[in-house]
């Protein structure tokens, strides 16, 4: 199947839908999506609690089967693309993912250059010269010999980000990166996010419950809500009501002025 795409679109939902397969069937979470996503920006993912946003990345990212449709990387499906490939041209950084808090962060990072590497992980001089760039656009140089149980949660955020950059693709997902992080560290993820993807020009993809600093730094922003997912500037969400009625009670209610949520 041949896909129509314009040359800086790096990602295309078509009538996507996403969900569970069970012996009882479907169990459909958002269906009939339709998104494209170009090179060079951050989309931030939000909605509610439920709403599917984790489910979208985990499909998004090869993880997961879709129930219908098709997710599209530069004109090819990604389910159909095989692993050690796909691996060069995704990167993803999920909340909870299962890493050995006894590496190093420079051992945790060039685990990265692995889609690169021959079958024994040797590191070449091209390998090296990206870890070291990447350990310093995420300011992790300074922490490269400590062992990742020694980090704060800030930290190894960033660690996790660099590993996913050392990957050297052209879409990076992350699911919740910002959890459990104070203000600064917020800001500090957020800043790196929108630098990697204006500077480097990659599609830097995220899901957030930090809706305010998504509306505020976003380029774009994917909303889930009620099985369907709206697409477009913050601006324009904004303008067209959306957020009015993110939140499905009276006790929390939008202030298109100031962009916040206010609790009524």
């Amino acid at each position: 199947m041949e896909h129509t795409a314009s040359a800086h679109t790096v990602l295309t939902l078509e009538n996507l839908s996403i969900g569970y397969t069970s012996k009882k069937g479907n169990a459909i979470i958002a269906s009939d999506i339709q998104v494209t996503l170009p090179q060079g920006q951050l989309v931030g993912l939000i909605g509610i609690n439920g709403a599917g946003k984790s489910t979208l990345l985990r499909t998004l990212s090869g993880l997961q089967n879709p129930l219908s449709g098709n997710c599209i990387l530069k004109q090819t499906p990604i389910h159909s693309i095989a692993p050690e490939y796909l691996a060069k041209q995704l990167s993803i950084v999920l909340t909870g993912q299962a890493i050995s808090k006894n590496l190093s962060v420079l051992e945790l990072v060039s685990l990265g250059r692995q889609p690169y590497t021959n079958w024994l992980g040797t590191l070449t001089e091209t390998d090296v010269h990206m870890i070291t760039e990447v350990l310093e656009a995420t300011d992790t140089a300074h922490i490269k010999n400590k062992k990742c149980y020694e980090l704060s949660d800030g930290q190894l955020q960033r660690v996790l980000i660099a590993r996913a950059l050392a990957q050297d693709t052209s879409v990076m997902i992350l699911d919740e990166p910002m959890t459990h992080l104070d203000l600064h560290h917020k800001a500090a993820i957020l800043k790196l996010l929108i630098k990697i993807a204006h500077e480097q020009q990659k599609l830097v993809l995220f899901s957030t419950h930090d809706i305010e600093l998504a509306i505020a730094h976003c380029d774009q922003l994917i909303v889930l809500q009620e099985g369907k997912a709206i697409i477009n500037t913050p601006e324009q969400l904004i303008q067209d009501g959306v957020f009015d009625t993110l939140f499905p009670s009276d006790n929390v209610k939008f202030d298109s002025d100031s962009g916040r949520f206010l609790i009524g």
